[in-house]
């Protein structure tokens, strides 16, 4: 039978915080159980614990630190913006998927900015703005690198002035995205842009709340590096969208929207049959995080009925395979619902997330030194006799 520890002594073997306990569990790294003698107390499997103990003491040879913390080991920048516990995420302390129930876009970006003064994205004050007439991806990122390159430096420049500035940039990706000109909130903006009622409104606000920040992301960590340089903050944004639009990070909404189409045309049990017969993995379901299943995917699904052979294909997929669907299901399948834009997904992701860098900027700016990781050389030795005699 598998043995059980406290907290603290989970804590005393692991040297760590009960911060870091709580993200082993949210990784599926540490199993865990209610204590029987005190329902309000958890339980750590030891076995788990004394595994994850030897790797650490494993791993704190310098390369291996170095490549682990780049690659998923552990969060190499400290943070105050987001974190996940019990399988949850949070900002700044705050339940993600509770805030998205009534909280818009401005609301968090005013909690993750730590700003003085509501936020409002309806304000253009940069010289550039984003190109009308063109797809909002191009027009969005057209605009930003010509915002980057005129841009100012971050340094020596109040906090108050970045705050204006970083709410301009979000106000114009959103208007390359679609979303109509106007002071109202972002998300009412959407809809207006897009020609859909109020009620979606709700929907998009609650999407873009989901998805403003998911704690050091690729992304993150590229804003993060372009901000220690002292790079402007156009140029801090466009470092992370860019990253971002990978198909593999945010930009995976439209791999699962191609899935999606693949269901339309084909039927969902000829779709899954095909995928799970040649092993080929299904683009948006299960999530390294959250083992149990994505939350934030969870409160937007619970929110609508998405198309109905898309609904049959996810109770499918997830009854053969046993993975939930992440949030870039829900984000697909929210735009299949109300046949919004081809673009929308990556328009709502990019601008909430917008959010969320120009916060892992903002906070970067702190920290008085570049980020600079060092290269670990595995290619051909040079022929240093030569060297020594030229």
């Amino acid at each position: 039978m598998a043995s059980w520890i406290s907290m603290n002594e989970a804590c005393d073997l692991l040297g760590v915080r009960p911060q870091t306990v709580y993200a082993y569990v949210s990784r599926g790294k540490l199993e865990v159980m209610p204590d029987p003698a005190d329902t309000r107390r958890s339980l750590y499997r030891a076995e788990d614990v004394a595994g994850l103990a030897k790797r650490k003491q494993a791993g704190r040879k310098h390369e291996t630190l170095a490549a682990n913390t780049l690659f998923g080991s552990e969060p190499s920048i400290p943070t105050a913006l987001c974190a996940f516990f019990r399988g949850r995420p949070y900002y700044r302390g705050q339940d993600a998927v509770s805030l998205a129930r009534s909280a818009n876009l401005e609301d968090v970006a005013q909690l993750l900015w730590g700003a003085g003064q509501p936020v409002d994205f309806s304000s253009s004050t940069s010289s550039a703005p984003m190109h009308s007439g063109q797809p909002g991806r191009v027009a969005a990122f057209t605009a930003l690198a010509a915002l980057a390159a005129a841009g100012h430096s971050t340094r020596g420049r109040l906090i108050r002035v970045l705050h204006n500035e970083g709410q301009s940039l979000v106000g114009q990706l959103a208007n390359a995205f679609g979303a109509q000109h106007g002071r109202e909130p972002l998300h009412l903006r959407f809809a207006q842009g897009w020609k859909q009622s109020t009620q979606v409104a709700d929907l998009l606000r609650t999407a873009m709340v989901l998805l403003v920040d998911h704690e050091l992301t690729s992304s993150a960590f590229v804003a993060r590096i372009a901000a220690s340089t002292g790079a402007s903050l156009p140029a801090c944004l466009l470092a992370g969208l860019s990253t971002l639009s990978g198909p593999l990070h945010g930009d995976a909404s439209g791999r699962v929207q191609a899935l999606f189409s693949e269901v339309e045309r084909l039927g969902e049990d000829q779709v899954v049959a095909h995928y799970l017969s040649t092993g080929l993995p299904l683009a948006g379901f299960g999530h390294h995080l959250y083992p149990d299943g994505d939350p934030r995917a969870a409160a937007l699904l619970a929110l609508f009925e998405p198309p109905e052979v898309i609904a049959r294909f996810i109770q499918k997929v997830t009854m053969l395979t046993g993975l939930q669907p992440n949030i870039d299901v829900a984000l697909a399948a929210l735009v299949a619902h109300h046949r919004l834009p081809l673009d929308a997904a990556f328009g709502l992701f990019a601008t909430a997330r917008s959010v969320g860098l120009l916060a892992h900027s903002l906070e970067q700016l702190g920290v008085a030194q570049v980020i600079r990781p060092r290269g670990r050389y595995v290619g051909p030795m040079p022929d240093m006799t030569q060297a020594a005699r030229t």
